[in-house]
């Protein structure tokens, strides 16, 4: 077959037109029209986030908002319009938060503006700060875009970082269900595939001219772009076709989603019954003996370790010779000062806590109010003492598993967070287990969110990962972020499976963290500089 290069020629220049009259109308808009089209494009980029996955949105989302750039005529103006890009961004990709207080909403009604508008409004200042800083380099063209994209993924890695961090729906999600593609977590991590991503999806932008036409630099860059995709989609592909898909020996464990509702699960006339729900999953027939069951975050809704009958019911649906692990809270012994940790227990077939662990990454008005002293306010979670952190991440062993990892619920989206220091003394997992609730959030898009972010954190440190939910998603992960089994949204039951192995070696992304990302960022920025300057 031969290409026709005329007829090709052809088609681009029929294309470049309305493209570029595009660009002309959204740089020459004013005021609120152009401040609803930052939110409207921030809007549609979450479509590339899960559940949805329509990746190719982010080649109209982000040229889009450079274009808009294009308008601004002063700082403030950049600012605001990547302001309102984020806002949008978030307030459809976060609107599942609310739903949380919809639980006791006769309590937490004032609270709902905040978490509708006010997070997002917070947030957007990283993609304000973005946008207000490229305004201010001197660089156009693809130099502006390389520019770009460096100054949102380093926004990202901020947001993740600074007051306690909240690194959700990072934009190299997107990619999630292309598992060739979300190999590449396992060098240089979620902020570094963010960082490719937005710089591809922006390129766009700079493949038309200012006069109007075709710029053949922009062109250029973007195919190569594109190449950079196939290549890491190949060698995704080749890595996976060479997994390993061995499992531990002697280990089948059984994940318990009892799908109990949020109202239902502090409620004390079904205290009792939601306790029972568990012990009767847990011992039901299976195909095959199980060793491990493993119940959600805070599944037993009380002090555990001071309750001898609990722990007895307990005891007697162990599996021979295994465990239950389960999420409950913790309480000080009473000859000490009082605290509560949001803990991980393991317990074995004489009622005996074997292992423990307590949850340090706690969430801000969820498990503790921030400033107490000054705000006059509760956590939306039942109890009013907060909770305490534990002391960081940790590698616990329990008996007849491999090492683990134990994270409780949000612990699992920060990355390379989710394993003891080595400078710890610890030794490496190889599992991390997530217990959590996502009951807050009902049938919406943040479940699905959660368990994208878990399988990442899999692929990157090239370990198993083991998720347990009281609804929401659970399920077994490989460590190439393959999913080997699965309870879904809105179900109640068991699915028992075999435990997949860790790699043999640390992922370079485990051995390195965010340091392969920094230097991207680096290369990157050095690359702006050299790609173009305005006039």
């Amino acid at each position: 077959m031969t290409i026709d290069a005329a007829a090709v020629s052809g088609a681009l220049g029929r294309l470049r037109s309305p493209i570029a009259g595009v660009a002309r109308r959204l740089a020459g808009l004013r005021g609120w029209r152009r401040a609803v089209a930052a939110m409207s494009f921030g809007a549609l980029a979450t479509l590339a986030l899960p559940p949805a996955y329509v990746v190719p949105v982010l080649l109209i989302a982000f040229p889009a908002l450079l274009w808009l750039l294009d308008g601004a005529r002063s700082s403030a103006a950049a600012a605001l319009v990547g302001w309102c890009f984020g806002f949008g961004y978030f307030v459809v990709g976060l609107y599942w938060i609310a739903f949380a207080l919809t639980v006791d909403l006769a309590s937490y009604f004032w609270l709902m503006p905040f978490a509708v508008a006010g997070l997002p409004a917070v947030l957007g200042v990283f993609t304000g700060a973005a946008t207000l800083v490229l305004h201010r380099l001197p660089v156009s063209g693809v130099g502006r875009v390389l520019a770009f994209a460096v100054l949102w993924a380093a926004a990202e890695w901020l947001r993740g970082h600074l007051f306690t961090g909240f690194p959700w729906n990072l934009t190299g999600y997107a990619w999630v269900a292309w598992t060739p593609v979300l190999q590449s977590v396992a060098v240089f991590g979620i902020y570094g595939l963010s960082l490719l991503t937005v710089a591809v999806a922006a390129l766009p932008a700079a493949a038309i001219a200012p006069n109007g036409g075709w710029s053949k630099r922009g062109l250029a860059a973007l195919a190569c772009g594109v190449a950079v995709f196939a290549v890491l989609a190949v060698g995704g592909g080749v890595r996976l076709a060479g997994a390993d898909h061995g499992t531990v020996p002697e280990v089948m464990l059984r994940l318990v989603q009892p799908n109990i509702a949020q109202a239902d699960k502090w409620n004390r006339d079904r205290l009792a019954d939601n306790f029972a729900l568990h012990i009767a999953l847990s011992s039901q027939p299976g195909a095959q003996p199980v060793t491990h069951v493993v119940w959600p975050e805070s599944a037993v809704p009380f002090v555990l370790e001071n309750n001898e009958e609990v722990l007895r019911a307990i005891a007697a649906a162990v599996p021979p010779g295994g465990l239950i692990i389960t999420g409950a809270p913790r309480a000080a012994p009473p000859d000490q000062p009082r605290q509560y940790w949001n803990s991980l227990l393991a317990i074995d077939e004489d009622g005996a806590v074997v292992a423990r662990y307590d949850k340090f990454h706690l969430v801000p008005f969820g498990e503790y109010v921030p400033f107490r002293n000054i705000l006059p306010i509760d956590k939306v979670t039942p109890g009013r003492i907060d909770f305490s952190p534990g002391p960081g991440p940790r590698t616990v062993i329990m008996p007849g598993l491999p090492p683990v990892s134990p994270l409780i619920c949000y612990e699992v989206i920060f990355p390379g967070s989710v394993s003891a220091d080595p400078q710890s003394g610890d030794p490496r997992p190889a599992l991390l287990m997530n217990l959590t609730n996502d009951a807050w959030y009902g049938l919406t898009a943040g479940p699905y969110q959660h368990f994208a972010i878990a399988r990442t954190r899999a692929v990157e440190e090239g370990l198993p990962m083991v998720r347990v939910a009281t609804t929401g998603i659970s399920g077994v992960v490989d460590a190439h972020g393959v999913v080997t089994a699965r309870l879904g949204l809105g179900s109640s039951g068991v699915v028992d499976a075999a435990l997949p192995t860790a790699l043999s070696s640390p992922t370079p992304y485990a051995r390195w963290g965010d340091g392969p990302f920094g230097l991207m960022l680096l290369l990157l920025a050095i690359a702006a500089g050299a790609g173009g300057r305005r006039a």
